[in-house]
């Protein structure tokens, strides 16, 4: 075993920020990345012109240095989002990443990094606070996940078993290496199994995004407009996504409405899972309604 200092990440750090242009191309891209060819990304939409994907920028946080504590066995552990308004296709959007909690856990030290995506006009337009895991003794010579783990009892996550206001439909997902190369660019343990033994994992480690930005097409295909402006997801990384499972099934609960001014907000309990039944991403997502 060998000790991972903890490293000079202070809660309060500024990553700094970064420019976008919010291209057709970058929404193919993005398309092509989770397999959603929703008409409102090309054409008209409640919004007026084509509207991005919700999480159009979903890796943002990864795209700045400075807030990884190591690389060997480092897991995606939590999401959430707030989402306050559409970026259209066409608009120049910035970004501001900054470290906004750590917290140790089952000896795995945890870095919060919140990305805020401000729109053309200042607007902040969306935020989300990724919770990164790094283990706190590295042991190379073994893994740092194996596939059995996911087969303990203490893996399995119920869903909210009480009453509630309606099942959404479910959305089947496939998961392809082709799909895991256009969502994690470059060769890296998200698309290569080589790689992925060297940072401690038997198989390639779908990036946890992905199932996330399929979560994201769930509630869009329920709420639609409710979700781009008001939408809110707040889910952990129970279990892996490797690279030989063939896809995963999003589902989700609504478990209540509450009243937000003229409107309703639908509180759900989602969740998604491998076909075994497996659970890999499980929380709550809301979205406003009329």
């Amino acid at each position: 075993m060998v000790s991972v200092a903890k490293g000079e990440i202070p809660v309060g750090l500024d990553l700094g920020g970064h420019e976008y242009a919010i291209t057709p191309e970058l929404v193919a891209e993005y398309s092509g990345g989770v397999d959603d060819h929703n008409a409102w990304y090309s054409g008209t939409s409640p919004f007026g012109g084509a509207i991005a994907p919700a999480l159009i920028l979903h890796s943002e946080v990864y795209k700045f240095g400075r807030w990884y504590l190591n690389i060997w066995g480092n897991l995606h552990a939590k999401q959430e989002w707030e989402l306050y308004a559409p970026i259209m296709v066409g608009d120049s959007v910035t970004t501001r990443a900054t470290v906004v909690d750590r917290y140790v856990k089952r000896s795995r030290d945890y870095v919060v990094n919140e990305a805020q995506i401000f729109g053309p006009d200042g607007r902040l337009v969306c935020r989300g606070r990724t919770h990164q895991s790094f283990v706190m003794e590295v042991d190379e010579g073994s893994m740092a996940v194996d596939k059995e783990r996911e087969k303990r009892p203490d893996r399995t996550f119920a869903t909210n078993g009480s009453a509630f206001e309606e099942e959404i439909e479910p959305l089947d997902k496939p998961v392809t290496i082709d799909m895991m190369k256009t969502f994690s660019p470059g060769v890296s343990y998200h698309n290569d199994a080589e790689q992925a033994k060297k940072l401690g994992f038997p198989d390639i480690v779908v990036q946890g995004m992905m199932p996330i930005c399929f979560m994201s097409e769930f509630m869009t295909r329920r709420f639609r407009e409710g979700w781009f402006a008001g939408g809110r997801m707040s889910v952990n990384l129970v279990n892996v996504l490797w690279g030989a499972d063939d896809g995963v099934t999003c589902r989700g609960r609504v478990r209540e409405y509450t009243a937000e001014g003229a409107r309703r907000r639908a509180h759900c309990d989602v969740w998604a899972e491998k076909a075994d039944g497996t659970k890999i991403i499980a929380g709550t997502a809301s979205a406003v309604m009329a």
